[in-house]
């Protein structure tokens, strides 16, 4: 190892000294040439990150620089009818909550394709009019749907429905049934309102009872 020597300090170096000196001062040029490089490869990242997408276009011969991240990969998808499991659940979670409009057309593909979390996501956005009308209905339909699919949140959302009339025909004993199945599954709000003796006032907020009165 080389210490700091005063500059009228005499000392004497052996030949083993000088060639540790020698092998130090490389080593050090190699260590800063890597950091240097390093530097300039994390620069050149930065700016591809930031830089401008080349253009999109689409002609009889194909696309030219297609899309393949972000809304405009999504609109794409839809409209070329190419509908699958990464599409429905990355997508539906990029567009739920800026995009309602995008997010229905995406999600009620998907549904419709049978993914049942698109299915009780549907009912969410027909329970709340997001991108849409409010519909009970369809909202309760839809979770029927997922529910007979075998999802548990579609068979707690569907006994919740029947529990309360709420988009379908008020039938408790029923609703009870489906959020047994849903709590067997695992389902840990479902084990909740079992808990609770099924009290509706346990999953859902005061400020919600307005909606949830019998339409039958």
């Amino acid at each position: 190892m080389i210490g700091r020597v005063a500059p009228d300090t005499a000392c004497d170096l052996s030949n083993s000294d000088l060639v540790g000196a020698r092998w130090y001062a490389v080593d050090l040029e190699v260590t800063t040439v890597r950091q240097l490089a390093y530097a300039l490869i994390a620069i050149a990242f930065a700016g591809s990150v930031h830089a401008e997408p080349p253009p999109t276009v689409e002609d009889d011969l194909g696309i030219l620089n297609p899309q393949d991240t972000g809304r405009e990969m999504l609109t794409r998808k839809i409209e070329m009818g190419v509908i699958d499991s990464i599409t429905c659940s990355l997508g539906i979670n990029a567009t739920k909550y800026d995009n309602h409009e995008l997010a229905r057309k995406l999600t009620k593909e998907c549904a419709e394709a049978g993914y049942t979390k698109a299915m009780t996501w549907m009912s969410q956005l027909d329970n709340n009019g997001l991108g849409g009308d409010y519909d009970p209905d369809a909202a309760a339909e839809w979770n029927r749907r997922a529910a007979e699919a075998g999802d548990p949140v579609g068979r707690f959302n569907y006994g919740l429905d029947l529990m309360r009339g709420h988009g379908v025909a008020q039938d408790e004993t029923l609703g009870r049934k489906y959020v047994d199945q849903a709590a067997d599954q695992g389902l840990a709000i479902a084990k909740r309102l079992q808990g609770a003796d099924y009290d509706l006032d346990e999953v859902t907020p005061d400020a919600d009872n307005w909606r949830y009165g019998p339409m039958f």
